[in-house]
Order: C-alpha cells, then structure tokens, then sequence
C-alpha cells in the first residue's frame, strides 16, 4: 500500500483541541462573535471629509470615525463639541462608528 503526502496550504493552521480544566475556564475564552463591539463615549473634535470626525474618547484615546447608515437616513449632524456613543471593533482600536448623539 503507498501513503501519499499531502502538504497543507502555508494559510492552513492546525489548531489544538479545547482542554479546558473547568466551565469557568472555557466561558473566560469565548470567541469573538462578527457584531461585537466596544460601545465608548467621546466629543467631536474636528470634522472630516465624506462624515467622518475625529473624537476624543472618554479614555482619553483619540480615533476616527464614521457617521452609522441610520444617522445618515435621518439626518443628524453633528458639530465640534457633541458627545457621541461609538461602536469600535475589537480588531482594529483606532478607527469606530458613531452610532448615537447625546
């Protein structure tokens, strides 16, 4: 009987089983889900072009971000000064979505 190798594309990762010693241990590492998000506050510092603003966190962290589709279709604006709730990625920390004037 011949055995064939079959490399695995350099893309494809093996990953271990889950051998976790306890329930508590297993629900601390839960997989990101795709509409998790961070909700922070912030003020609008300046704005861009296309409705993206600069914002200050309330962390004291500064990022850009974008008008959500809901604001647009309704029409709210924002100016410098305005507190905002953002929506930010766990992915990538430095870009978010202005989902709520306060």
């Amino acid at each position: 009987m011949v055995k064939f190798f079959i490399p695995l594309p350099k893309f494809f990762v093996l990953m271990p089983e889950n051998n976790f010693q306890n329930q508590s241990e297993a629900e601390g590492r839960k997989a990101l889900k795709a509409k998790d998000f961070i909700e922070l506050q912030g003020e609008v510092l300046e704005l861009m072009p296309d409705t993206t603003f600069k914002v200050l966190l309330e962390n004291g962290h500064e990022i850009f971000a974008y008008l959500a589709g809901r604001m647009r279709m309704n029409k709210i604006r924002l100016l410098p000064g305005d507190r905002v709730r953002v929506q930010i990625s766990p992915y990538d920390l430095t870009k978010g979505r202005v989902v709520y004037r306060l």
